[in-house]
């Protein structure tokens, strides 16, 4: 499929200033990943990166001429989505209106890479105004590769997929039949105050569709 396809695609199913922004910060975070540098590090430590992100939207719209077109017809120019940005946009879980879900991936290891019939993940959920303190400190173990190879968080943006009004992090483990390290990262987040229990999922659940309801429970651990 074509580029022009896939945008008429892309348009048909969401709004292409919504689809724009997601693929462009995914662009932002990987390159910034690739200088060693992270977008939550700059945003809280108060760093100046308006270069960084022009020159990264300068490649964005040659890539993507259309999408880059559509962001700026939404938000004028690339320094209104560095004070989105800075503002706590793709940082902050509440802050965070415009994609439904913020990464954060281990070092050496990106979402692409996970297999998906090994693949699990233990579930926090929590109320809206606990999610941001304890998204930071998930971020940062993941970043240092001390939970699992992968970690997610919901965020304010209303996700039509969405069972009730809570939030949820997702934090990923590369083998789910690997019950050491599962229970190892189970033990690393009871250690930054997650005790009550939770459970995990098997992804190939999540992909079949399958989900808790009375009488029938999917998680394959509970600790």
């Amino acid at each position: 499929m074509g580029e022009e396809e896939e945008e008429e695609t892309l348009e048909g199913s969401e709004d292409l200033s919504d689809v724009a922004y997601g693929l462009f910060e995914i662009l932002l975070n990987r390159m910034l990943r690739e200088q060693g540098r992270s977008l939550s590090g700059l945003v809280e430590g108060g760093t100046d990166f308006r270069d960084d992100l022009a020159a990264i939207f300068a490649r964005f719209a040659s890539d993507y001429p259309t999408l880059a077109e559509a962001l700026t017809a939404r938000f004028g120019s690339p320094e209104a989505l560095y004070r989105l940005l800075t503002g706590g946009e793709g940082v902050i879980p509440t802050k965070t209106t415009l994609i439904y879900w913020i990464v954060q991936d281990a070092p050496h290891f990106t979402s692409e890479e996970m297999d998906d019939e090994k693949a699990g993940k233990w579930l926090i959920f929590l109320q809206g105004d606990k999610v941001d303190e304890l998204w930071c400190r998930v971020r940062d173990a993941t970043a240092n590769g001390e939970l699992g190879i992968s970690a997610r968080v919901s965020t304010a943006k209303q996700n039509p997929e969405s069972r009730d009004e809570r939030k949820v992090i997702y934090i990923y483990t590369r083998d789910w039949a690997d019950e050491v390290d599962v229970m190892r990262v189970r033990e690393r987040l009871r250690e930054m105050g997650v005790v009550d229990r939770i459970g995990y999922k098997r992804n190939i659940e999540t992909f079949r569709g399958e989900y808790s309801e009375k009488g029938k429970k999917v998680t394959y651990y509970s600790a």
